[in-house]
């Protein structure tokens, strides 16, 4: 099996974006992965973005022989798809649609997308919404951007992440499924299940549906667990790898791997970009993934 490994922007680059890109994907280059997810919503990649910018993004990504092969985005948190009000909605869809044709211009396929959020665990001021109508408005508004992302010839890959929505993987099958279309797919968040399951199970049962996957681990204690869960080491924790390449493997999955390495464990002095945590990790992901490409 051989997959497009590559890591997220945030590591490389930040929080707000102050990286520039050329520079992001140079440094992503050095330390020996295949690829960079961007990151949409900050620094140059927000709705403001240009065709132009984004088409030369893509031509340093070439001329550097790198992938970019997702994007990734943190604002669905403030701003959900599922939101009890309308005009956040609108505001969550908008920024979906901008989001799509930023994907479309880079030439990305798959964008990372949060459906829906019952709450907010580490913001207690984020009310709680009904699961049922965390279900209806997530579906309501993927309705109206599947046509959208279908025009692009974008997926939008649904993350499993700690909303308190889609806790199973028959759950999110049935939520997919319910679009009947190749443009709405899972991306699959390793770490972030081992809370409450584990991942082969996860993937076994996803199978086809799985656009994307994200890398990290997580350590439970004492049958749960915190933010804190999430470390700054792949190897560390409660994943079992085997299993899980065994299940890709048996899935067929050629899709892109990529480490979200965003080590929560240092809360609350947790600074990026962190370089160092970036070349780690790119040679624990050879190491588990079994590719022979060394930094540069």
């Amino acid at each position: 099996m051989k997959n497009v490994l590559q890591i997220n922007y945030w590591t490389i680059g930040g929080f707000e974006g102050q990286t520039p890109i050329r520079e992001a994907l140079e440094r992503a280059k050095a330390c020996g992965y295949d690829g960079l997810e961007l990151t949409f919503g900050a620094g140059v990649l927000n709705v403001d973005t240009t065709r132009e910018t984004c088409e030369q993004i893509r031509r340093d990504a070439d001329e550097l022989g790198m992938s970019v092969a997702t994007l990734a985005s943190g604002n669905y948190w403030g701003c959900p798809l599922s939101s009890t009000d309308a005009e956040q909605r609108k505001a969550a869809i908008k920024f979906t649609r901008r989001y799509i044709e930023v994907a479309h211009w880079l030439g990305v396929p798959t964008i990372l997308v949060i459906p829906g959020v019952v709450d907010v665990g580490w913001d207690p001021a984020v009310p709680v919404t009904p699961y049922q109508q965390v279900w209806d408005n997530a579906t309501k508004s993927l309705r109206k951007l599947l046509p959208i992302a279908e025009d692009h010839g974008v997926t939008l890959a649904l993350e499993n992440v700690w909303n308190k929505f889609l806790l199973g993987p028959v759950e999110l099958c049935t939520f997919i499924d319910q679009f009947s279309s190749q443009h709405i797919g899972s991306y699959f968040d390793v770490g972030n299940v081992v809370l409450t399951g584990y991942p082969q199970h996860w993937i076994e049962i996803l199978g086809s549906r799985i656009a994307a996957v994200h890398v990290k681990n997580f350590k439970r204690d004492d049958a749960g667990g915190v933010l804190h869960g999430f470390g700054d080491d792949l190897l560390e924790g409660d994943v079992d790898f085997d299993a899980v390449k065994a299940a890709l493997k048996k899935i067929k999955y050629q899709g892109p791997i990529t480490a979200e390495m965003l080590p929560f464990s240092r809360l609350p002095n947790l600074v990026l970009p962190d370089l160092d945590l970036a070349r780690d990790t790119a040679t624990k992901m050879r190491q588990i993934f079994a590719t022979k490409r060394s930094a540069q």
